[in-house]
């Protein structure tokens, strides 16, 4: 009896169709405490070599990328596979922020980054009337 894989029946089909985009494959939560706003993203299956963070004109970019080149020379055959491999990115406008007080930290598949907030600068004065 053959190995016939799944594919060879209509789920190509369904695969384009019930694909996720990118950014969900990188799950965050983002909440403030202590002055300063915390974003959580779950990377699990990279090394920190693999993550790079990048802040520029208000923009936090987040992006993981791996490749499955190591295990192509091993030379398996797979039958079925499930894990992704590629290039993922999440951005966040942060606005006018001191990109240089942002803090990151990756251990056990979590990125954790901290962002300090900036003082809003009250632009609106009373004037008295003489």
């Amino acid at each position: 009896m053959n190995l016939i894989p799944r594919k060879y029946y209509l789920d190509d089909i369904f695969d384009n169709f019930l694909s996720v985009p990118e950014e969900s494959n990188m799950k965050c939560d983002i909440y403030e405490k202590d002055g300063n706003y915390h974003i959580e993203m779950d990377i699990p299956g990279y090394d920190k070599k693999d993550i790079q963070v990048e802040c520029d004109k208000g923009y936090l970019t987040i992006t993981a990328e791996k490749s499955d080149e190591e295990e192509e020379k091993e030379g398996k055959k797979y039958i079925r596979r499930e894990r992704v491999y590629g290039k993922y990115k999440r951005e966040f406008y942060l606005g006018d922020i001191q990109s240089d007080k942002i803090d990151a930290e990756f251990k056990n598949g979590i990125l954790k980054i901290t962002v300090p907030k900036k003082e809003e600068v009250v632009s609106k004065t009373s004037i008295e009337i003489r």
